[in-house]
């Protein structure tokens, strides 16, 4: 009996132990998050929710679990993995974050069972609430980044395209669509998945080209519709609200229409002719300066843009460009990636 209450005794321990460790990985996770919210991006209200869920934590924190750690005979705290070694943008850190919370809260969903049913019930509820908070920071922060963007990447298929793109990223890009219209879908989820890795490594937003499937399938940060795919309203649908949609347009109608229909922003073009949309007319500088007067969401001037030119579409009113051979073709994508930035924040 002495020997059955010994044992009982020791699993609580080890529950306590448990829930101690996984209570203050919550209230750190959260803190993390707390702070880019308030710092950066001076949120009054996100960074409110994760303190009201950082103290709700620090509710269940009782002395009982605090008494029951034991940080030097953990065996865990010399373990480690490269990837908490270093973070390369504020969405990998913030993400890291969301996920070390979300861990957190299930292992006190299922232990807080053992310790007080209310527990179980709370902590399934919050990590509810986190999943929401997430979703709605990390959309927060694509559509920030799409209006810091002011040149996009459309690629083409090449044999060295993360090579290409990557060179790009070093440059200083931060938006790139992944196109591709001819080969298998299972070569198109492979590249897609390097890709968005690559982008999301470099702090840059992924973006598919029609295939809303495929840019569910590899979690991109949105999909860009011709006029002829999906309808916009159906692509926010299966998308949700917190990924961005994009939308091509050649004229002040198809322009309207995208705004009207929701579109978080628009291709204008094709300014020049171009081998990407063979048998479109040029649209023009003409739609690229009834853009610049009239259009309120972010906007892309993009078809046949290049080095030789892109004074003359900034000229015409265009602030931000898409391109896809005078980069995807450069010898040198990191100097070319350079060149546009510098010139289309030189106004």
């Amino acid at each position: 009996m002495v020997e059955a209450h010994s044992q009982a005794q020791q699993i609580k321990e080890v529950v306590y132990r448990i829930l101690d460790a996984n209570l203050d990985r919550a209230r750190e996770g959260l803190r993390i998050i707390e702070e880019w919210c308030r710092f950066g991006l001076n949120d009054a209200h996100l960074a409110g929710e994760c303190k009201r869920l950082r103290q709700e934590v620090g509710n269940w924190h009782t002395a009982q679990m605090r008494a029951a750690r034991d940080t030097p005979g953990d065996p865990g705290t010399d373990l480690t993995h490269p990837q908490e070694e270093q973070r390369s943008s504020i969405t990998s850190l913030l993400q890291a974050n969301f996920c070390r919370v979300q861990e957190a809260l299930r292992v006190l969903e299922e232990y807080g069972k053992l310790y007080d049913p209310n527990m179980g019930s709370t902590f399934k509820q919050m990590r509810y609430q986190v999943y929401t908070l997430e979703s709605t920071l990390m959309g927060y922060q694509r559509h920030q980044l799409l209006w810091r963007s002011h040149l996009y990447l459309v690629t083409s298929p090449l044999e060295s395209l993360l090579e290409v793109v990557e060179a790009a990223l070093k440059g200083g890009l931060t938006l790139v669509q992944y196109r591709e219209k001819t080969t298998d879908d299972v070569i198109r989820l492979e590249q897609a998945t390097q890709l968005r890795q690559l982008c999301h490594n470099y702090g840059a937003l992924f973006i598919i080209n029609d295939r809303v499937d495929l840019a569910l399938a590899v979690n991109a940060d949105g999909v860009h519709l011709g006029q002829q795919d999906l309808p916009i309203a159906i692509a926010r649908q299966l998308l949700g609200t917190q990924r961005i949609i994009g939308r091509s347009t050649t004229n002040a109608q198809e322009m309207q229409k995208a705004i009207a229909e929701g579109a978080d922003y628009i291709g204008v073009g094709p300014v020049y002719e171009t081998p990407t949309k063979v048998g479109k007319a040029a649209a023009g500088l003409e739609y690229v300066s009834y853009a610049a007067k009239n259009c309120a969401i972010p906007w892309f001037a993009i078809g046949g843009i290049d080095a030789s030119n892109i004074n003359d579409v900034i000229d015409a009113g265009a602030r931000r460009v898409a391109v896809v051979r005078s980069l995807i073709q450069s010898e040198q994508p990191t100097l070319v990636t350079q060149y546009f930035i510098s010139q289309l924040h030189r106004k």
